[in-house]
């Protein structure tokens, strides 16, 4: 029996061209990548530190300034919105992580059925933001909403949910936490279906009682799952639009305005483009920062760990 090694110098080649042929390949679609999302994104940037003057011809830029970023950060309204999106992410993200390992942990235990409560948890999750927005709008609708009917059978009438900040937040974390957990509980089930079973049992053989099985042992392994689930739903959740815009539309006041309404509102509703796109460039890098952090702290404890 022979077997045909080919030199290092050929090797190289055919290395060289096979990545030639897959840039090849990808260029179109990098193009289209580049077109519709690096473009706006670096205009909104060149935007937001310029003057923009809108008329009958378009936009007109003025001259560079950093006018715009000095009028959001002495704005109290920025100021508010930023701390109410940053709160609400790390309510709904705690919540969220919570309840998704715990349905994952119930769903790993099924032998039968998995895959049609899956499908049945999905459902939430796979419903446009917007579409669930005005679902959750008709449950706590204080004249004919389900929530409003349900509560009267006990003697409480005309709760207006969406009438307070307090309440309004709450709701809107319901109908937050309703939506994505069920995300949530599929990256982890995903994670828990993966762990290595031999370590597991081995520790059981050793005495170790169920609890102590998942905290010292399966928490840890799952750190990578639980790192990708908390990225994910802090980038969306950081992002907030549909579910205040059509639940409350920031309200009442500006108590349940995020970033993402306050931008859109100064952008669209005054035609104050160079501070609406400061505030898009503002968020983009909080959340780029985030990250970054994130990551380099899930990193350094991946090494520690594997140490």
């Amino acid at each position: 029996m022979s077997s045909t090694v080919l030199p290092p110098r050929r090797r190289s080649g055919m290395r060289r061209r096979s990545a030639r042929l897959g840039w090849a390949f990808a260029s179109p679609a990098l193009l289209v990548v580049a077109a519709v999302m690096i473009f706006p994104i670096v205009f909104s940037v060149i935007m937001s530190a310029n003057h923009v003057q809108v008329s009958g011809n378009g936009f007109q830029l003025s001259g560079f300034t950093g006018s715009n970023y000095s009028i959001l950060l002495h704005a109290p309204r920025f100021w508010h919105d930023l701390e109410f999106t940053v709160l609400y992410t790390v309510f709904t993200v705690a919540v969220e992580m919570v309840l998704g390992t715990l349905i994952a942990l119930v769903l790993e235990r099924l032998t039968t059925g998995r895959g049609w409560m899956m499908a049945l948890l999905l459902m939430p999750w796979a419903l446009i933001t917007v579409v669930s927005a005005e679902l959750w709008a008709y449950v706590y609708n204080g004249v004919y909403g389900v929530l409003d009917a349900f509560l009267g059978d006990f003697g409480v009438h005309d709760l207006n949910v969406l009438g307070t900040p307090m309440q309004a937040s709450i709701a809107m974390a319901v109908a937050d936490v309703w939506k994505t957990t069920p995300f949530v509980a599929i990256m982890v089930l995903a994670g828990l279906v993966m762990l290595p079973s031999e370590v597991v049992e081995a520790a059981r053989v050793d005495g170790a009682n169920g609890w102590t099985v998942f905290w010292r042992i399966r928490l840890p392994l799952l750190r990578p799952a639980l790192a990708v689930a908390v990225l994910f739903r802090i980038l969306q959740a950081f992002g907030l639009f549909d579910l205040p815009y059509v639940l409350t539309n920031g309200g009442p006041g500006t108590s349940t305005e995020s970033l993402a309404v306050l931008g859109y509102k100064v952008l669209f509703n005054d035609l104050e483009f160079g501070p609406g796109a400061a505030i898009a460039a503002t968020t983009a890098l909080i959340v780029l920062v985030f990250c970054l952090l994130f990551l380099k702290v899930f990193r350094t404890q991946v090494g520690e760990q594997e140490d």
